[in-house]
C-alpha cells in the first residue's frame, strides 16, 4: 500500500468522526480528487472487507472491518515502498547471516534498481537505532546488538498498528506467543500481591517486549552479557525478574538466560509496576531517596505558582516521586514508555498537559535527562488527577428553578431524582409547586418544569412528571450547553483585548515552525509586547513538545509569563502548515503577561477547545479574509 493511503487510514484512525475529502486532502497535502482515488483503491484492495465507510459527511474508519482486514492480510507480500522497507527490515533482523540481494529483489517482485531505492530507505530508517546496514558483495546484513534488533522490531510493530492501545491478539499474530492473555492475568496478580500499582497503559507495550523476547529466544537469539543492552540499571527490588522468568516458563515453555530475565524484569518494574505507597510512611520508604520528595516539592510549588494551582499535596508528590524514579531509569537508557493517550490528553486537557511540560522541563534540567511527549503525558495523568480534585466547582454550577405542581408527593420525587443525578452540577434556587407560575420571575440559568409554559421560553426545559433516563440526559445536556456558553462568553470578553490588526496574518509561507515563531515573535517585539528572550523561550518550549494541540491548531508560547501585556498573533492558512509532523491551518502565538496569570487557565483551555472544532476552523478559513472579518467570525464561533 502506498504511503499516502497508509496516512489516510492513520488519519481516520485518530478520531471517531467523519472527514470530508477536503479535510483529508489538507492533511495529506493532496487534492480531494486524489483522496477519493485513494479510498477507491483501498476498498478494492480490502475486498471483501470495507475498512472505510463513505457517506454524505465524507469518510470514516470502520475499526472492526479495518482490524479484520489487517488480520487477514498480515502475511501479504505486496505494497508500496514503506511496506517493502518494513519487510526488508524484518527479514534482515531474522537473518543473522545476511540476505542475498538478488534473491531478495526477486522474492519482493521488484527490480534491482527498486531494491537499491528501498535500501536507501532502510538506511535512513536505521538512523539512531544502533544498527547499521552492511553490504558485502551481493550480501546484505545488519550489524548491531540483539537488544537493538528487538527495539527495532517493537518500533516496527507499533508503527504498523493502529494508534491507541496495543491489542494482545495483534501481538500474538506477529510474534506467536499462545497464552499471552493468561500470562498478563497472572503477571497482574503477582504484581498486585507484591503491593505494586499496575500501569495498564504501559503493560501492553511491555507484553510486546516479552513476546519479542520469547520469539527471538526460540530462534536462538538471546541477549548476551557483552554489552548487548543487558547491563540493567537498578530498579525497585520487588522480585519481579524471578516472577517474569517463572511465568515465561509456565505459559510459553521457554527458558530465558540470566540477561533476558534481568532485562525483562527491569522493563516490568520501570514501566508497569509502581510500588503502591501512599501517605506519610512512604517518605521513609527505601524506594525514595531523601532528596526525591524535596526536589519534586520544589518543582511542584514553583509550577503551582506559575499556573495558580496548588500542587503541594503529600500523597500526590509521593505517587509522582515513585513515577519519576522509574521515569529517570527509562530516560537514562532512552527506552521511553509509550502512552496511547498522548494525543487525546494534549487536545482535551491542554492546560494540564502544559503544566506537565513545565514539570518535565524542570526534571530534565535537574536530572540531566530528556523526556519525550509520551512521558510528559504520563506526568499529565498524575497532575490531572489532582487538578480535577482542586477545580473550583462553585463557578461551574448552573443555577435553576424547578416547577412541579404538587400532587401528593410527586413533586418531591422529581426533586429527589434531579438532585440524585445532577446535584453536583445544579444550584437549585427555587422550587415552585403551584400552577400559577410567574415564569419571568423565576431565578436561575435554567427552568426545569413538568408543565408547559404559556409562551415558548428558551430557558424552560419540559420534562415528564415521572422523570425518565431520557429526561435526565436532556437536563444534563442543557447544563453542559449553559456551561459552554458561559465559558465562551468569558473567553470572548478576554480575547477581545488580546488581538490587534497588526498581528493578524493570512497564508504565510515559512520554512518550519521555528521560522514561524520568529516571524510572529518579531512582530510582537517590534510592537513592544515581548523581548528577544521571550522568542527564545517560545522556541525552547517548542523543542520540549510540539504545541500542535489539535489537528488544526498550533499554539506556540514560552513557559515564562514575561510579556509586557498579553497578546495573540494569529495566522490563518488555507494550505496546511507543517508543524513538527502535524499539518495545521491555524497558528496562534500567545504571549502572556504576569498580570494576566489568573486568566491564563481559562483562556488557554478554551482557546484550544474552540479551535479544535473543525467546522469553526473551516468557517474561519473560508470567511476571515482580513482582520475585521476574522473578529466577526471569531465572535460567531464563540456564540
Amino acid at each position: 500500500m502506498s504511503d499516502r493511503r497508509e496516512q489516510l487510514l492513520e488519519l481516520l484512525a485518530r478520531a471517531d468522526r467523519w472527514y470530508t475529502a477536503a479535510e483529508i486532502g489538507d492533511q495529506l497535502g493532496v487534492t480531494p480528487r486524489s483522496v477519493r482515488s485513494y479510498v477507491t483503491t483501498i476498498k478494492a484492495e480490502a475486498a471483501p472487507f470495507e475498512p472505510v465507510q463513505s457517506g454524505p459527511a465524507g469518510y470514516r474508519l470502520d475499526r472492526a472491518e479495518h482490524a479484520r482486514w489487517r488480520a487477514a492480510s498480515g502475511t501479504e507480500e505486496s505494497g508500496g515502498p514503506a511496506a517493502r522497507t518494513t519487510r526488508l527490515l524484518r527479514r534482515l533482523i531474522d537473518s543473522p547471516d545476511g540476505l542475498d540481494a538478488f534473491a531478495t529483489a526477486a522474492s519482493l517482485h521488484v527490480s534491482e534498481s527498486t531494491l537499491e531505492s528501498d535500501l536507501t530507505r532502510v538506511r535512513a530508517r536505521l538512523d539512531g537505532t544502533g544498527l547499521i546496514l552492511r553490504r558485502t558483495g551481493g550480501t546484505l546484513a545488519l550489524d548491531g546488538t540483539e537488544s537493538a534488533r528487538r527495539r527495532l522490531l517493537g518500533t516496527l510493530f507499533r508503527e504498523e498498528s493502529a494508534r491507541g492501545m496495543l491489542e494482545l491478539a495483534a501481538i500474538q499474530r506477529e510474534f506467536p506467543t499462545a497464552g499471552l492473555p493468561e500470562f498478563k492475568t497472572d503477571l497482574i496478580a503477582e504484581l498486585t500481591a507484591r503491593g505494586a500499582a499496575v500501569n495498564e497503559y504501559g503493560l501492553s507495550n511491555v507484553l510486546l517486549h516479552i513476546a519479542i523476547a520469547v520469539d527471538r529466544v526460540r530462534r536462538h537469539h538471546s541477549l548476551q552479557a557483552d554489552g548487548d543492552g543487558s547491563s540493567v540499571p537498578d530498579a525497585a527490588d520487588l522480585g519481579i525478574a524471578d516472577v517474569v522468568d517463572a511465568l515465561v516458563v509456565r505459559h510459553f515453555d521457554v527458558r530465558l538466560n540470566s540477561e533476558d530475565v534481568a532485562y525483562l524484569g527491569y522493563l516490568v518494574e520501570t514501566r508497569v509496576a509502581t510500588p503502591a505507597q501512599t501517605g506519610p510512611d512512604a517518605r521513609q520508604d527505601d524506594l525514595l531517596g531523601p532528596d526525591d520528595l524535596a526536589e519534586l516539592r520544589r518543582i511542584a510549588v514553583q509550577a503551582g505558582r506559575e499556573f495558580l494551582i496548588d500542587l503541594d499535596d503529600d500523597e500526590f508528590l509521593t505517587r509522582l516521586a515513585l513515577h519519576v524514579r522509574n521515569l529517570v531509569a527509562r530516560a537514562q537508557d532512552l527506552s521511553f514508555s509509550r502512552n496511547p493517550l498522548t494525543r487525546s490528553i494534549k487536545a482535551g486537557y491542554p492546560l494540564t498537559y502544559e503544566l506537565a511540560v513545565y514539570i518535565a522541563n524542570e526534571l530534565q534540567t535537574s536530572r540531566g535527562i530528556r523526556i519525550n511527549e509520551d512521558e510528559i503525558a504520563y506526568i499529565a495523568m498524575h497532575v490531572g488527577a489532582l487538578v480535577e480534585q482542586r477545580r473550583r466547582v462553585d463557578d461551574d454550577l448552573v443555577s435553576c428553578s424547578i416547577v412541579s405542581p404538587a400532587y401528593y408527593e410527586l413533586h418531591l420525587t422529581v426533586l429527589a431524582r434531579i438532585e440524585e443525578a445532577l446535584g453536583a452540577d445544579l444550584d437549585v434556587q427555587s422550587v415552585v409547586t403551584r400552577t400559577d407560575v410567574d415564569w419571568g420571575a423565576l431565578p436561575g440559568d435554567l427552568v426545569i418544569s413538568t408543565v408547559e409554559p404559556p409562551l415558548p421560553d428558551e430557558r424552560v426545559l419540559v420534562i415528564a412528571p415521572f422523570l425518565t433516563d431520557a429526561d435526565i440526559d436532556r437536563v444534563r445536556a442543557a447544563v453542559s450547553r449553559i456551561r459552554r456558553h458561559r465559558r465562551r462568553a468569558r473567553l470572548a470578553a478576554e480575547l477581545e483585548r488580546y488581538f490587534q490588526p497588526e498581528l493578524f496574518l493570512r497564508d504565510v509561507v515559512v520554512a518550519d515552525e521555528e521560522a514561524m515563531i520568529r516571524l510572529l515573535g518579531e512582530r510582537m517585539r517590534d510592537l513592544g509586547i515581548i523581548d528577544d528572550a521571550y522568542i527564545t523561550g517560545a522556541i525552547e518550549r517548542e523543542r520540549l513538545s510540539s504545541t500542535a494541540f489539535t489537528d488544526t491548531l498550533a499554539v506556540p508560547h514560552a513557559l515564562a509569563m514575561t510579556a509586557r501585556r498579553t497578546s495573540i498573533a494569529i495566522v490563518l492558512s488555507d494550505a496546511p502548515i507543517d508543524w513538527n509532523g502535524a499539518r495545521v491551518n491555524v497558528v496562534a502565538f500567545i504571549a502572556f503577561s504576569e498580570s494576566d496569570r489568573s486568566s491564563f487557565q481559562d483562556v488557554f483551555d478554551q482557546f484550544v477547545e474552540v479551535f479544535s472544532e473543525h467546522e469553526s476552523v473551516h468557517r474561519l478559513l473560508r470567511n476571515a479574509r482580513d482582520y475585521p472579518s476574522f473578529i466577526e467570525e471569531l465572535v460567531h464561533a464563540l456564540a
